[in-house]
């Protein structure tokens, strides 16, 4: 029912207005529409947390669910939206009912992404634990970003802390026309670097392009140039150092005990004033002599392609003559050479050969030698080396190889053959001697294997030491001496580890306790097979299995 109004005239009991029963009838009707017509109606008004529908309920100023963690949804029709005071939200978005500003006057955490197409500006601190994006233009005060400060044309990092600026994939980072890629440095646009201020290189300083210098080039460090250096200036230097040479005055020096290699290009030679000397040969540039005025020592070989005459001549290497050399003899100290070719020492002189360093006589043809041959030192004779009193092969083994039917014979009086450790077939022999043959290594096994179906064949007594009960060994028996009472006797032990006395019997192989008494002089024998027999009679068991 809508809403009745009471018509109460123009002015005071003019006679206009309702009568006082259709008043009165309308002042109940709109009761009877507020209340309704139920007893929980009736309690509307009265009720001061009503519940206004479902689980929903008014407490106060609130509106609460009964419902534990259940949400309250307002949800208005087609497009319309739920405006609290001023605000607007319609569906996930946000705005001023009126379109001005919505101000959020607090803190703001956004958990997931934040997008902002308009114009943003921020008073406070932001912190993005994601991405932030911005489409438009962006006005910063001071900024920190992790440990990195912006702040007008300054960007800078907390204390001590490198600021990296590394771009994606094969990107390069371009300032303004300078490009940094990796550790290289070049003009985005192929120009050239122009360093305003002075350059200090603290490292080795590469340089594989040509390098022009229009002032003063100072270097602390090593400095390698694998271009040309142009300095389009006077260079002045004082004592310069350029690896291991050294220039100072008029002087050039290497490094305690280098070289000093000076080399010209393609066929070019090194003229040091009238002297050229290019690569092994010295000569003088305008095909004049090239003069020695001082002693020349020559410790290498010296080879002369011309006429020398010369007076003493005293060498302490080898001189080799390519002309002729006519001479009815040559005296060389103590050593003569005859023109037949025979050479010669003073007497009782030796005649000494000795190469340098790892140098060696080279005899070439069949070489004879009549008397004693004496060596000081190694004779090696092809792999077979003789050092001392020692035999050695430096590759392969040694093979002594008689002729048919003759002995490799090694006289003296006990004379060993000895082997710190080795393993070698010792020999095929119909008869071999030898008093003892023991392992060397402890614990270790002595073994005697036959050949196919082959015996072991001793022609004397066995004589074995007492030992203690070995341990049983799979598919494997032991026969042994062990003491029992004070004697040797003898024992058998299978692989099952049963241990079987075996010793002693009679002379008709019958079994008998046999015992000596080297005091007395008495022997006490006790036919055990008899005795035994002569129970399984008393008792008529059966002792005795025979197979």
């Amino acid at each position: 029912m809508a809403q009745q109004t009471i018509n109460i005239g123009s002015a005071a009991n003019d006679g206009t207005g309702d009568p006082l029963r259709t008043a009165f009838d309308k002042i109940n009707d709109n009761f009877d529409e507020l209340y309704g017509s139920t007893a929980e109606a009736n309690d509307l008004l009265e009720d001061s947390t009503p519940q206004l529908g479902g689980d929903l309920d008014v407490n106060g100023r609130r509106i609460t669910s009964a419902r534990s963690n259940e949400d309250i949804v307002l949800l208005p029709n087609g497009t319309g939206g739920v405006v609290a005071s001023g605000l607007r939200i319609a569906g996930t978005t946000l705005s001023a009912d009126d379109s001005s500003t919505v101000n959020i006057n607090e803190a703001l955490v956004v958990d997931g992404t934040i997008a902002v197409s308009g114009a943003s500006t921020l008073t406070g601190a932001v912190t993005a634990s994601s991405t932030l994006g911005v489409s438009g233009i962006t006005t910063l005060t001071t900024t920190v970003i992790d440990n990195l400060t912006i702040q007008d044309a300054n960007i800078t990092s907390s204390s001590n802390a490198d600021i990296n600026i590394t771009p994606g994939g094969t990107g390069d980072v371009v300032l303004g026309s300078l490009r940094v890629n990796g550790t290289t440095l070049d003009s985005s646009d192929s120009s050239s670097i122009n360093i305003n201020e002075a350059l200090v290189v603290d490292g080795t300083a590469t340089v594989s392009g040509a390098a022009t210098l229009s002032s003063t080039l100072g270097v602390t460090g090593a400095a390698t140039l694998s271009s040309t250096l142009a300095v389009s200036g006077a260079t002045t230097l004082t004592t310069t150092t350029i690896d291991n040479l050294t220039i100072q005055d008029a002087n050039i020096t290497s490094s305690s005990n280098s070289d000093i290699n000076i080399t010209p290009g393609g066929t070019g030679s090194l003229v040091a004033a009238g002297l050229s000397i290019k690569g092994t040969t010295i000569s003088a540039p305008d095909s004049s002599t090239v003069n020695i005025n001082e002693g020349l020592n020559v410790d290498g070989s010296i080879t002369v392609q011309g006429t020398t005459n010369t007076a003493d001549v005293s060498t302490t290497g080898a001189t080799t003559i390519s002309g002729a050399l006519t001479a009815g003899s040559l005296n060389v100290g103590d050593l003569n050479i005859s023109a037949d070719g025979s050479i010669t020492s003073d007497t009782n002189g030796d005649i000494v050969i000795d190469p340098a360093g790892t140098g060696q006589i080279v005899l070439f043809g069949d070489t004879a030698h009549t008397g004693t041959h004496t060596t000081t030192g190694q004779l090696n004779v092809d792999n077979l080396r003789f050092d001392g009193n020692v035999m050695s092969a430096t590759s392969g083994g040694i093979t002594l190889t008689p002729a048919d039917g003759q002995n490799v014979a090694i006289s003296g009086t006990n004379t060993n053959l000895t082997a710190a450790e080795a393993n070698f077939t010792l020999m095929e022999a119909t008869t071999a001697r030898a008093n003892t043959i023991e392992s060397d290594t402890s614990n270790a096994d002595l073994v005697f294997n036959t050949q196919g179906t082959g015996v072991f064949d001793f022609n004397a007594a066995i004589k074995m030491a007492e030992v203690t009960k070995p341990s049983a060994v799979a598919d494997h028996g032991f026969i042994y001496v062990k003491n029992d009472s004070g004697t040797g006797e003898v024992f058998v032990l299978d692989a099952a580890d049963n241990e079987t006395k075996i010793s002693p019997h009679n002379d008709n192989g019958e079994w008998e306790y046999y015992s000596r008494n080297s005091r007395t002089g008495k022997t006490v024998r006790i036919n055990m097979e008899a005795m035994i027999r002569d129970l399984e009679t008393f008792t008529g068991n059966k002792y005795i299995e025979s197979e």
